[in-house]
């Protein structure tokens, strides 16, 4: 099964107020395994960017300023994730940026019908835990030295990882033979036990034995062997 894991970097926090997508990131995979190809996009939000929203990912609208408008590539990003089901974490606010786009593109916005959002899916599973994704990269021994700043793309690669973890692992057959390893009773050894000695017994027939053998093929008839 095809999925995509995608994540956002956006001017703010509500499109509904004209806070804008200026990133995506998004990787695929196929049966829980990311195959290595992804779709990564900047682009120009036509608006300043907030300090507080460039802190966490260091877009500036001067980096901006010269990358696309999302109409202009949209296609692109489409092509890309086709009918897929779409994970995202806490997705609808990434989806609420996204559909906001198309809908100021004149496109159809993306079905909430495909959403997968990994915290609902980490709160079933780890109830009263942090649930950041550094939070879950950490439960889950995740490397994420490199990430000094949110990034789209990075972000989505890390998340990936992540849902992987939440949907079972990617060793669970490794798993399982350490616990049928470590259910293994150990029988400690103790002093030696004397036995007395039995000298094997003899394997093959006797002359008698051979004899009555021999009369009792003789009275069958018709052999399979003697057609």
């Amino acid at each position: 099964m095809r999925e995509i894991v995608f994540d956002t970097e956006t001017t703010g926090l509500d499109p509904k107020t004209g806070d804008r997508m200026v990133e995506i990131g998004c990787i695929e995979m196929v049966n829980r395994v990311a195959t290595g190809h992804s779709y990564h996009a900047y682009y120009n939000p036509e608006r300043d960017m907030p300090e507080q929203a460039e802190a966490v990912h260091g877009l500036s609208i001067g980096f901006l300023s010269d990358k696309p408008k999302f109409s202009e590539t949209a296609h692109e990003l489409l092509e890309f994730i086709e009918d897929s089901p779409l994970i995202a974490h806490n997705a609808r606010f990434d989806f609420g940026f996204l559909n906001n786009e198309l809908t100021m593109a004149s496109m159809a916005e993306v079905d909430m019908a495909r959403m997968i959002d990994t915290i609902a899916m980490a709160k079933r599973r780890h109830p009263g835990a942090k649930l950041s994704l550094d939070a879950l990269c950490s439960r889950y021994g995740i490397d994420r030295s490199h990430r000094v700043k949110h990034g789209a793309l990075l972000d989505a690669e890390l998340l990936a990882q992540v849902y992987v973890e939440l949907t079972g692992g990617r060793q669970i057959g490794l798993e399982l033979a350490a616990e049928q390893a470590s259910s293994v009773v150990e029988i400690s050894s103790g002093p030696a036990v004397q036995r007395e000695f039995r000298a094997p017994r003899p394997h093959s027939a006797s002359q008698e034995e051979l004899a009555r053998h021999k009369v009792f093929l003789e009275k069958m008839e018709k052999p399979l062997w003697a057609s």
